[in-house]
């Protein structure tokens, strides 16, 4: 690591060799893209934005190449003569930004507002509760990625096991019908392994499962309720 960028200098700890960087999501991570392998540079352009604003370039000494680099959604993007001080103070606000929540998130038509905790379709409220916002905005964490029950059931519910009831599944569907009267059928998909996800422009779409039978799923809107 060159010392102009080595902030162990200033008292910081580098990432070990058996961490991964998902790991640590609040760490910075610094990089050089000078020399960098074109196939290393595409992965890291097309990583998840999460992963991508945490990152740190150097040496672009070109102020259009910056810019350009953080419309890409880099944390920032420093010239050749950044001070160890200044790398700190940048990586600093890249931590602090990371750690904010937007109140908005864009998905095509549908906008996700964290404050009213509902979502919109051309200024008009789809009308979600509370748990089924929660839903749509974890798989809006990663659009397009796998999410499975086990994961949404720890993230929304806060439960670390799989419950008897099919309250999730119902919940899931609850969330499709409002979806379709807003216009936006199959935004939320079911894979075959039974994750959901939700759909990008251009992809092609899954087929359709079904859930599996439940032996309770005719009193599920009591058990609901008991929820």
């Amino acid at each position: 690591m060159p010392a102009g960028i080595d902030l162990r200098r200033l008292g910081w700890q580098a990432l070990g060799d058996t961490v991964q960087p998902d790991e640590a999501p609040l760490c910075p991570l610094l990089a050089i893209p000078t020399g960098l392998p074109i196939i290393d540079w595409f992965a890291l352009v097309g990583s998840d934005q999460p992963y991508r604003c945490r990152v740190l370039l150097f040496d672009i000494a070109d102020p259009a190449e910056r810019a350009r680099l953080l419309r890409l959604g880099f944390g920032d993007a420093l010239g050749p003569d950044t001070s160890l001080a200044e790398v700190e103070a940048r990586a600093l606000r890249v931590i602090k930004f990371a750690q904010s929540l937007p109140r908005y998130r864009l998905l095509g038509q549908l906008r996700l507002d964290l404050l009213a905790r509902d979502a919109f379709v051309a200024r008009r409220p789809v009308g979600l509760n509370p748990r089924e916002f929660a839903l749509l905005w974890r798989l809006s964490d990663e659009p397009g990625r796998a999410v499975s029950p086990r994961d949404l059931l720890g993230d929304v519910w806060r439960l670390s096991f799989r419950p008897v009831t099919n309250s999730l599944a119902v919940h899931v569907s609850r969330l499709r019908a409002k979806l379709l009267l807003a216009g936006l059928d199959g935004l939320v998909e079911t894979l075959p392994d039974g994750a959901y996800r939700l759909a990008l422009a251009g992809e092609p779409p899954v087929v359709p499962v079904l859930d599996p039978p439940n032996e309770l799923a005719l009193d599920a809107y009591l058990r609901l309720g008991e929820e």
